[in-house]
């Protein structure tokens, strides 16, 4: 959609008082009627005759600045009032707009203030597609639209992508705009971009190669992403990745050369697999790296093991009673009301217990 662009007012509007000596005859002042006395001087205005008195702003009544003066539907103005009253307002900086004049998005525009909204380009002969309000161009207007639909827009010939697209050199395309550097064949998404290899100068790389291609050069795909590892790799769990693709499965925190543990085909942190697998203390939710006791269905550390309501220290010889899931010990629990002790004698005895297979 083109902008609705209506030159409005230029400068050959505007013009010069020109004085002349004529011979009188039968002239006559255009404004006010009269004739002119000898040797007075005349304006002559397209062919029409003025005092210079009489040659004034329609509007203001004054002598025209300089000489210079605007005309329109055959009145002449001063500059100033040739502005209030005609010359529109820019919709961006607010300065009256003399020349050319942009008319879109219900407002009037100095042509280089007249620019897309996300670029900054200048629309005046481009032209524009209004997009909620605002005035895009024709590629970014393309952008807007391809993220409202979740697709994306080629980098080349702006169109969307409707199926997987190729990435290349941080930009996304469509496939069949590329051919394999190696074999020539039209690629598809499953190309690799080469950055860099030894022995290969720098110019050489950063090119698109066929699946078949790329795999005969050797060179590691990333487990994670797919794509070539062209720096330090990682190998772990019968693959290779990036050294920042290759994460806890749990919190997806990079390793970064740190111990892992593997699970089922994943790689976890030795928190979340101790957490997840492992034994962690009830009380400082660290890893048991000695000896673990084991209570109550938790695990805890040898010296974290304690009553719950004197702290006092207990061993697996220690006598100990269970209340609100934690250990007391009999000292503790003895001193519990009579009647509490009996739901909680009572409430043990009626837990179903586990028949030996």
């Amino acid at each position: 959609m083109p902008p609705n662009e209506k030159p409005t007012f230029r400068q050959d509007n505007v013009c010069r008082v020109r004085y002349v000596n004529m011979s009188l005859g039968n002239m006559f002042c255009s404004r006010c009627g009269d004739g002119f006395e000898p040797h007075e001087k005349i304006v002559n205005s397209n062919g029409e005759l003025w005092h210079t008195q009489c040659f004034v702003c329609a509007q203001c009544f004054r002598p025209f600045p300089e000489g210079i003066f605007y005309e329109f539907e055959g009145r002449k103005y001063c500059e100033h009032d040739f502005q209030v009253l005609f010359a529109p307002c820019c919709g961006k900086c607010g300065e009256f707009v003399i020349g050319r004049v942009i008319k879109a998005m219900n407002a009037n525009w100095h042509p280089n203030c007249f620019r897309c909204e996300e670029c900054n380009k200048e629309l005046a002969d481009l032209g524009f597609i209004r997009n909620q309000g605002r005035a895009l161009c024709h590629e970014c207007n393309a952008k807007a639209k391809a993220v409202g639909l979740g697709k994306y827009v080629c980098h080349k010939c702006h169109g969307l992508i409707d199926d997987k697209p190729l990435r290349f050199r941080g930009e996304v395309y469509h496939p069949y705009h590329f051919n394999c550097t190696a074999c020539g064949i039209e690629l598809n998404a499953d190309a690799r971009e080469v950055r860099s290899r030894p022995g290969f100068a720098a110019n050489e790389m950063n090119e698109l190669y066929c699946l078949r291609c790329h795999d005969k050069m050797g060179i590691p795909i990333c487990g994670a992403c797919r794509r070539p590892i062209e720096e330090r790799v990682v190998t772990a769990l019968g693959k290779h990745w990036h050294v920042e693709h290759f994460v806890c499965a749990k919190c997806e925190k990079p390793f970064l050369g740190h111990r892992h543990y593997e699970k089922k085909g994943l790689a976890y942190c030795e928190t979340h697999y101790h957490q997840l697998f492992g034994n962690l203390c009830f009380v400082c939710n660290q890893v048991i790296g000695g000896d673990v006791f084991t209570a109550l269905n938790k695990a805890w550390c040898v010296h974290h093991f304690a009553c719950s309501v004197c702290d006092l220290k207990m061993n697996q010889k220690t006598k100990f009673y269970e209340f609100d899931l934690k250990p007391v010990c009999k000292k503790c629990y003895e001193k519990f009301p009579m009647e509490l002790r009996r739901r909680l004698r009572r409430a043990h005895e009626q837990v179903p217990k586990k028949l030996p297979a």
